[in-house]
């Protein structure tokens, strides 16, 4: 089998929502995300950085908080966890673990979203500690 020169590049993450506008609300104010599309369409794109998150309307679909551990879909890389762990925290988003250090190296938190998915956010810790 010969290898692929075909580059993969990060375009972003898929969501299923039940509410469209209720999530799209949620990810500008609570999260700091831009929305990137019209309304509309049955999708949202949202950015911040060089995340981006594509939200589609699914009224019918399972619930992510009935997935379980199943309804992760990202681990964010930041410089400063706490800075973003205090930002977020006044903006009233949902944060289902405080900054922990953790024996890989990272410090990490949680965040969830109204629809129960979870997003890991984590800080490389300097060597040595």
């Amino acid at each position: 089998m010969s290898e692929s020169t075909a580059e993969l590049r990060s375009f972003s993450f898929v969501l299923a929502v039940p509410d469209l506008q209720r999530s799209a609300a949620y990810f500008r104010d609570a999260l700091g995300f831009r929305l990137e599309w019209p309304e509309g369409s049955g999708w949202q794109l949202v950015s911040r950085g060089d995340v981006r998150i594509m939200i589609g309307h699914c009224p019918d679909a399972m619930p992510p908080s009935a997935t379980g551990d199943h309804n992760y879909f990202a681990y964010l890389n930041v410089d400063d966890a706490d800075a973003l762990h205090g930002e977020l925290i006044n903006r009233g988003a949902v944060i289902l673990q405080a900054p922990t250090d953790r024996p890989h190296g990272m410090r990490e938190f949680v965040i969830g979203t109204p629809d129960g998915h979870r997003m890991m956010v984590g800080q490389e810790l300097p060597v040595g500690n």
